[in-house]
């Protein structure tokens, strides 16, 4: 028991790292286009983040848990390796300011640990099947969806003076921002629950259909909104700032974008990249002003984290799952 106990502390540690890594995907635009200052910001988010389980039901908990390897393959060292590989491409990836997707990290340490254990019949190709394809799905959708949302109020505000359109955006992003916040939590979140509860069905400590303990659920969302608290500044500064420059109206249309698809994919039990899809969406406002708006060569550098994430985050865990058999 004292084993398990750990193994939920280092699940914790996760959360916590996710929330700390991905609170720029929450509050980079609404910084940059300053509504908010990082203080307020990273508040407002942080609440938004704990109360996503009160709208969301528990799919993508669900998927992860037993959706992407399968359940009779998980043991403590699989859940060791898993959480390791993603915790330790989560830290090179804050370091280095490189907005990377924590969900895909521990996705791909899930991977890398169930295989090293039972060879690619541990995989459940289902679920991981729908999560790769999210991979290019959710930021072209909302690389679309803000795109199409950048035209419209364009449009729509067309015989508005500037002043009036910036005035009536700084209050909208207020919105925007707590929408995306929410689906931030109510995806990101769920994918440590469904960790923490595979690994209380593989020792016994629950039993019948699966299913996630309300402590787990508070837990999980508690140390994604504290992580979200203390921010991840270098890359808010890359999501704000590099990849191109937001006005009030661009951080609307990118967070509500970035929101709607991640509301779509949390309802569907798809586990998608925050990141990813926030990205999407600010690059689809750059280029609905015009396409050099947009700095392709930071867009492409992150496109190249995307790739590399789950096979690498999948060698360090099984590397951790090998040595953690010779202690």
């Amino acid at each position: 028991m004292p084993l398990v106990v750990a193994l939920i502390g280092v699940a914790l540690v996760f959360d916590f790292l996710n929330g700390l890594h991905d609170s720029a995907n929450s509050i980079a635009t609404i910084v940059s286009t300053r509504v908010l200052s990082p203080r307020y910001a990273v508040l407002w988010a942080a609440f938004f983040n704990f109360v996503a389980f009160l709208v969301f039901g528990l799919h993508v908990a669900g998927t992860v848990g037993s959706g992407i390897v399968a359940v009779d393959v998980i043991d403590d060292r699989v859940i060791f390796g898993a959480l390791g590989g993603a915790i330790v491409w989560n830290l090179v990836t804050w370091r280095l300011g490189i907005p990377s997707s924590s969900s895909h990290a521990l996705i791909g340490g899930l991977l890398g640990a169930g295989i090293a254990k039972g060879g690619l019949a541990a995989v459940v190709w289902g679920g991981v099947g729908k999560t790769v394809a999210a991979i290019v799905l959710s930021p072209a959708l909302g690389f679309a969806l803000a795109l199409l949302l950048v035209l419209a109020v364009s449009w729509g505000f067309v015989r508005s003076t500037p002043g009036r359109v910036d005035r009536v955006f700084r209050v909208a992003q207020f919105f925007s921002a707590s929408l995306y916040s929410l689906g931030h939590g109510g995806n990101d979140a769920q994918k440590t629950m469904g960790v923490i509860a595979a690994l209380l069905f593989a020792h016994g400590v629950e039993h019948g259909g699966f299913h996630v303990p309300l402590w787990v659920v508070l837990s999980c969302q508690s140390a994604m909104a504290l992580g979200t608290l203390l921010g991840g500044w270098r890359i808010v500064h890359t999501m704000g700032s590099k990849i191109t420059r937001l006005t009030p109206m661009q951080g609307f249309c990118a967070e509500t974008g970035g929101a709607v698809t991640l509301f779509l994919a949390t309802l569907g039990g798809i586990p998608v990249s925050t990141t990813h899809t926030i990205t999407g969406a600010i690059i689809g406002v750059g280029a609905a002003r015009r396409v050099s708006a947009v700095r392709w060569n930071v867009a492409q550098g992150i496109v190249v984290a995307w790739v590399v994430t789950m096979p690498a985050a999948a060698l360090v865990a099984a590397t951790l799952y090998w040595v953690s058999g010779l202690a």
